[in-house]
């Protein structure tokens, strides 16, 4: 009975970053626009990113699509039996969208499937994830500092409301969206590159 239930939490845990890996972006680019994400601006596949190559509708059903698959990964592990695999299956989820085998290791920031995530198993974070992002636009004309901050203010909302499982989904979640944060989508050749990627999320300081 054990081993089943390993098993059956394996396959959950493979079949939420299965489905996070899908470059929903990316697809999107491809057929209608004959584009590779990976060759524009920053070499991020996200919804975003499509902005570049397509115009406003595409981008609003990739970020409602990879919005989904962040729900996915929960929802399959049965959250109200299972809410700590359920927080590890959106975890997944986020890595396998950041870091996609179907592009080579390439892949997005990881926010949008946070939001889906958390908005099945608290959606007062998907709440602060869009209030950090709307504030540092507003207050900093800069959304990356905003998320910075809200990434910050998370585990604080979540281990408060929800206890030890709130830390664990705020665990799942920010890890894999912090690594990519840092990690990039190409070697840092210089050390403070790392600061520039953690504060504002890009590669050097933008000029005034």
């Amino acid at each position: 009975m054990r081993s089943r239930r390993a098993g059956s939490a394996l396959a959950t845990l493979a079949a939420a970053y299965l489905i996070g890996a899908v470059p929903v972006a990316q697809i999107i680019a491809r057929v209608k626009y004959g584009a590779d994400l990976r060759r524009h601006g920053t070499g991020t596949v996200s919804a975003g990113a499509l902005l570049a190559v397509s115009g406003a509708g595409a981008v609003v059903t990739a970020g409602a699509l990879d919005v989904a698959k962040g729900m996915a990964g929960p929802l399959l592990a049965r959250p109200g039996q299972h809410p700590a695999l359920a927080a590890v299956a959106g975890g997944m989820t986020i890595i396998g969208h950041n870091w996609s085998p179907f592009l080579r290791g390439s892949g997005g920031r990881g926010f949008s499937p946070a939001l889906g995530t958390l908005a099945v198993l608290a959606p007062e974070g998907a709440a602060v994830l869009l209030a950090g992002v709307a504030i540092g636009r507003a207050v900093a004309r800069d959304s990356a500092i905003g998320a910075l901050a809200a990434y910050a203010v998370l585990p604080i909302v979540l281990s408060r409301n929800r206890g030890r499982i709130g830390t664990v989904t705020a665990t799942a979640v920010l890890a894999p969206m912090l690594a990519k944060r840092l990690a990039g989508n190409q070697r840092a050749h210089q050390a403070r590159t790392y600061l520039w990627r953690l504060l504002f999320d890009r590669d050097q300081r933008r000029l005034p």
